[in-house]
């Protein structure tokens, strides 16, 4: 063979190798991810979630900030009022083990597209940022939550709801990424963070009522045991109480719930001291509660704005004390084991008035936004407590004896009674 064939059968050989080369490695390319995270991975790669001091969630039209206090979380915006630890913790949690699902190679440019576009004031578009930091104020992330995935590409034969949401990691500029969480309890509204705990009063004993803007007393109920009903105390001697009207007033405030507390700075925006009613409730268990109430005014309409509608909520703030037993009073003839049995059963209880008693304790000094349902029982006036007595469609009276009760009870007079005919009086 020729030196030149062997030459030109070379560089066809290293031509046809380079060509083959190349094509893995462009095979090679296309299989790597577009983006950092791969789905099954976790979002974020190592995220300290025990560190997180302070969490500053951002959404269209407000923020709210959550800070760690003595172990607990707090809600900034709302004068550090306790925050539901429960909540805070589970989105800790939920965030440190999210998975990816799928990757979506794109810019921070196509924020909008995702629902995370940091400048609109559209909450759609907007979406949801939330900023991690350690107590040092050191960042350790920042994650922004745009859209729901579109619920239609379920496979769920019964369909509806959100099968996921648009998530990106600030840190990785790779891309967005879709997750299966939907972050339902993620909120930029403050008040949707604050602790549920409220006052729970139970086994009323007495209550009394100021008037609006007044200290002085439009009414006063007690009742001698649990079973019985309210009546008027001595201050209102020989008003007779209706039943059926007092009878809310033995579960006041056994479930109550507040829909916000209002920091210092608006109370006074929002009160209306003219209209002011004091409450004392005191209970069985030697509880006393004080409680203030009042109408909140309704927001001010905004320049360019059309007034908001009138609110019906109540502002409330309350005190409490409590005269707890220190011991069991004892029946002289208790046995052994019922002394017992007895024993532990107070012991559990006291227990339980001690704890209610701190949690009441720690709502003091606050003014809580409630609705008109919550203390509905308590606005009456006395007039709405008092025995009307019998009204319409009630059951007539026993008619006497010999009369008729379709007969007017008027005296008959007695019919005469006939003479015998003389023995001469002629026949007819």
């Amino acid at each position: 063979m020729k030196p030149r064939t062997v030459i030109i059968l070379w560089i066809v050989a290293l031509g046809l190798g380079l060509s083959v080369f190349l094509m893995k490695m462009a095979t090679s390319a296309g299989d790597k991810d577009a983006t950092q995270r791969s789905p099954g991975q976790t979002l974020l790669a190592d995220f300290p979630a025990e560190k997180a001091s302070k969490i500053e969630i951002t959404g269209a039209q407000q923020s709210v900030t959550l800070a760690l206090k003595d172990g607990k979380w707090t809600v900034a915006q709302r004068d550090s009022f306790p925050a539901n630890n429960r909540n805070v913790n589970d989105l800790l949690r939920t965030l440190a083990e999210l998975k990816v699902t799928q990757g979506i190679e794109a810019g921070p440019t196509f924020t909008p597209r995702f629902g995370m576009d940091e400048n609109s004031s559209n909450p759609e578009d907007r979406g949801i940022t939330a900023l991690f930091k350690d107590a040092t104020g050191k960042e350790l992330a920042k994650v922004s939550f745009g859209k729901n995935l579109d619920s239609a590409a379920s496979a769920s034969p019964f369909g509806g709801g959100a099968t996921g949401r648009f998530v990106r990691n600030h840190a990785d500029e790779s891309g967005f990424y879709a997750v299966s969480e939907v972050f339902g309890i993620l909120s930029d509204d403050p008040k949707s963070w604050l602790s549920d705990e409220f006052i729970k009063v139970e086994k009323i004993k007495g209550i009394s009522l100021t008037k609006a803007g007044s200290d002085e007393i439009e009414w006063e109920l007690t009742r001698a045991d649990e079973n019985a009903d309210f009546a008027f105390t001595e201050a209102f001697p020989g008003v007779k109480t209706d039943a059926a009207a007092t009878a809310p007033l033995k579960s006041l405030f056994s479930f109550s719930r507040f829909d916000d507390v209002l920091p210092a700075a608006e109370v006074e925006a929002k009160a209306t001291p003219d209209k002011l009613q004091k409450a004392v409730i005191t209970t069985f268990e030697g509880f006393t509660y004080k409680i203030t109430l009042q109408p909140a005014k309704p927001a001010e309409a905004k320049e360019g704005e059309d007034a908001p509608p009138a609110s019906d909520n109540y502002l409330m703030t309350v005190t409490v004390d409590a005269q707890l037993p220190k011991e069991r009073k004892k029946p002289e003839d208790e046995k052994e084991e019922e002394a017992e049995a007895a024993q532990k059963a107070f012991d559990e209880r006291l227990k339980a008035l001690s704890e209610s008693l701190e949690k009441s304790k720690a709502l003091e000094g606050r003014t809580f936004e409630v609705s008109r349902f919550t203390v509905e029982a308590l606005l009456k006036s006395r007039t709405d407590f008092m025995d009307k007595g019998p009204g319409p469609g009630a059951e007539a009276p026993p008619v006497p004896e010999g009369i008729s009760a379709f007969t007017p009870p008027v005296e008959i007079p007695t019919r005469p009674t006939p003479q015998a005919a003389p023995d001469d009086a002629p026949a007819e």
